[in-house]
């Protein structure tokens, strides 16, 4: 029996607070506490949003299991769960598979430039060691290498992958994915800006970057889309578009720490090789944030 899973709206890639050089529990919580009451409709923490690359495995199994706890089930968690390298990306699957995740976020091993092949048994030895959903997420600006359809097509015929995280920013993927491997293959935008476009093809929703600190309009937005009201979705869209943007002037999550900082959420505090946001950055942020209503 394949595993399904039937995620819509916006699911947050959270950032991960830090305080003195530690994770800060209490700002990451009371975050998650927010998100939820803005309407957002599911939680991946552990991501690349989160600083996974300078998290220890310690501090990434403790980041999963506090999502997790602080969610209580009110809304479904999407641990992220990936890495370039198989054992790796086995191990932290299974850590959130036990801390009870409702289903792993696993990149595409980065650096190393798998072939599809490689892709393929990468995915399946995740699969063969788990019991719950996995979500595939094909990011190639970061990870350099780019999952074909046929690749998908191969993987959904397992027990455990669900769906996919598609950041390839090309939109037809989405209508390709569908056509191979049907309406049930859970497509989630990995991209905020063309987000709006991937929902027309038939997408189900976005895990989303600007959702950290506009979630009741990405909710909106979200909503919208999926009751097919595009007019609609259009308005709220021209009001994120400049977050959307602004928040990717410099690398993520530099950015949208430094969004977050404005509205009393997290510090602006980043861990190397990540630097803050410049203030040429700043000044677009908190323009954006003007712009969609969230600060005066």
């Amino acid at each position: 029996m394949t595993a399904k899973t039937s995620f819509r709206g916006s699911f947050t890639a959270l950032v991960t607070p830090f305080k003195n050089g530690s994770l800060d529990e209490k700002a990451f919580r009371d975050l998650i506490d927010w998100q939820i009451a803005e309407g957002t409709h599911g939680l991946v923490p552990a991501g690349t949003t989160g600083e996974s690359p300078t998290l220890t495995h310690d501090e990434h199994n403790q980041v999963v299991g506090w999502c997790i706890d602080q969610a209580d089930g009110r809304v479904p968690v999407v641990a992220g769960a990936g890495s370039n390298s198989t054992k790796e990306a086995v191990d932290l699957a299974q850590h959130a598979e036990k801390a009870g995740a409702d289903a792993v976020l696993v990149v595409t091993p980065y650096y190393n430039k798998p072939t599809q092949e490689g892709l393929y048994q990468h995915y399946k030895a995740i699969n063969d060691a788990i019991g719950i959903p996995i979500l595939i997420y094909n990011i190639p600006g970061r990870s350099i290498v780019d999952m074909s359809v046929d690749t998908m097509k191969r993987l959904y015929e397992l027990k455990n992958i669900a769906g996919v995280k598609d950041a390839t920013a090309k939109m037809a993927r989405v209508s390709q994915q569908r056509a191979a491997m049907g309406p049930d293959f859970n497509q989630l935008s990995g991209e905020d800006i063309t987000a709006l476009g991937f929902m027309a093809h038939g997408g189900h929703g976005c895990i989303s970057v600007t959702s950290n600190v506009a979630p009741r309009l990405c909710a909106e937005f979200q909503g919208a889309c999926l009751r097919g009201d595009f007019a609609a979705a259009l308005k709220l869209q021209d009001k994120l578009t400049p977050l959307h943007i602004n928040l990717f002037v410099e690398t993520s999550p530099a950015p949208v720490k430094y969004a977050l900082s404005l509205i009393g959420k997290c510090p602006d505090i980043v861990r190397l090789p990540m630097v803050p946001a410049t203030e040429k950055a700043q000044t677009a942020v908190r323009e954006a944030m003007v712009h969609a209503g969230l600060i005066n």
